[in-house]
C-alpha cells in the first residue's frame, strides 16, 4: 500500500506550519497585519521551498512585503534550522498567492452576472 503523503508533503507542512509562528512572533512583522501562509511548495531535491502568502490587511503593499520576506529568507531559514528536525532546511523563496484575489474576483464576475438574468 503506497503511503498517502510523502516526504515533500511532509516537509511542507513542517514549513508551513513553522514559518506562520515566526511570522506572528517576528516583530518587524507585527504592524503589517495578518500574514497567511497559504501553501507551501518544495521542490523534489528538498533544496528549495516556495512559500505563498497573503497579507489580510486592506492597506498591506503586498508586493513591498514580498521584497521584505524575500530579504529575511536567510533570517526564516536559520530560525527554521534550530527549530525543525531537518537535516538541512530548503531556500525560501517568498511569493504572493493571487488565488485569493482571483476567487473574489470570480465572486464579483458571477454576481454580476446572476444580477443581469
Amino acid at each position: 500500500m503506497a503511503r498517502e503523503f510523502g516526504r515533500n508533503q511532509r516537509v511542507a507542512d513542517l514549513l508551513q506550519r513553522e514559518i506562520a509562528l515566526l511570522l506572528q512572533k517576528e516583530p518587524s512583522f507585527r504592524e503589517v497585519g495578518l500574514i497567511t501562509v497559504s501553501f507551501v511548495d518544495v521542490s523534489p531535491d528538498l533544496r528549495n521551498a516556495s512559500i505563498y502568502f497573503t497579507c489580510l490587511k486592506p492597506t498591506c503593499s503586498e508586493e513591498a512585503l514580498a521584497d521584505l520576506l524575500n530579504e529575511r529568507a536567510g533570517h526564516f531559514r536559520r530560525l527554521l534550522g534550530q527549530a525543525l528536525p531537518l537535516r538541512a532546511v530548503p531556500q525560501l523563496l517568498f511569493r504572493l498567492d493571487h488565488s485569493l484575489n482571483r476567487a473574489n474576483r470570480l465572486t464579483e464576475l458571477i454576481e454580476r452576472a446572476n444580477q443581469k438574468d
